[in-house]
């Protein structure tokens, strides 16, 4: 059993462009053109293979044809980069974690020559959640916090990120003062960067060996969810080489001294003979040898 190479290609641009009519827009031809496509090929396979949602999801079955289709479009793109001299059009979806691209991860992407790729497509995925983004094909390659490698990827342990608690003086006189600290932790409003961001509860469990539910403050951006833990919003859990010059300058303090969290992070990709994640690779092992712990 064959696949058509125009259905396969039109099955990842509805994906990754969330509608019929947008992987229309994109591949320059008809709705009517993307729909008969889409159709062909779920007959031929016998599957639905899209979710017809706002917006369109592959279903379990069309997973497998996502990784399939990712693979052939980096190896196609390569081979054409090798007789050209030059990529045309490879984008190369990549899941980081937001902490992560707001601090170590970046300066890897300078060091991929440009010849190898055209753009990077970064998906923001937290770090315990971005192994999915591998299983169904819709990333290449991701920093994770799984050390289970995903089927059919390969895995290299990056470092640690140490997160401490931290808050603002006022805050800390106001929430955490004149009791002990797992009561102060059970009613004190606590900042989390979104509902998959489970490093507060964390601490609180290390701390209190209990399960607490305090008020929560939730800023999925990691710029703002600083600044309310320094304007007193709340209590958080921040990266240790983003608050040393606050806690040292007393502007913020910890909230449970000595106390921290350490994520260990780990790179996956896809097990292909790619020069791109061959040289990505690099650059990244090389930017967490210098921006993450080792210990």
């Amino acid at each position: 059993m064959q696949i058509d190479a125009a259905q396969l290609d039109t099955f990842a641009a509805v994906i990754d462009e969330g509608s019929f009519d947008a992987a229309a827009r994109r591949l320059q031809v008809t709705p009517s053109a993307v729909s008969q496509r889409i159709k062909a090929l779920e007959s031929h396979l016998g599957q639905v293979l899209i979710q017809r949602t706002k917006p369109a999801r592959s279903t379990d079955a069309g997973e497998a044809l996502l990784r399939l289709a990712r693979q052939v479009s980096l190896l196609e793109s390569e081979a054409i980069a090798a007789v050209k001299g030059k990529a045309e059009g490879l984008r190369l979806p990549i899941a980081v974690n937001a902490d992560s691209l707001n601090g170590w991860f970046l300066p890897a992407l300078l060091a991929v020559p440009t010849e190898l790729v055209t753009a990077f497509d970064l998906r923001q995925e937290d770090q315990d959640h971005s192994a999915e983004l591998l299983r169904n094909g819709t990333v290449l390659a991701a920093v994770t916090a799984d050390p289970r490698p995903v089927q059919g990827c390969r895995i290299r342990a990056l470092g640690k990120m140490r997160y401490l608690s931290t808050a603002s003086p006022e805050f800390a006189e106001r929430w955490l003062t004149g009791r002990p600290l797992p009561e102060a932790l059970a009613v004190a409003p606590m900042m989390v960067f979104n509902p998959k961001d489970m490093l507060q509860h964390r601490l609180i469990r290390k701390v209190t060996r209990r399960r607490l539910d305090p008020p929560v403050h939730s800023i999925p951006a990691p710029g703002p969810f600083v600044r309310a833990i320094r304007l007193g919003l709340g209590w958080g859990m921040i990266e240790e080489e983003v608050v040393e010059q606050d806690l040292a300058a007393g502007r913020l303090v910890e909230v449970a001294q000595g106390k921290y969290v350490d994520v260990p992070l780990y790179w996956q990709h896809w097990k292909l003979e790619s020069a791109v994640l061959t040289a990505l690779t690099t650059a990244v092992l090389q930017a967490a040898h210098s921006g993450l712990r080792t210990s």
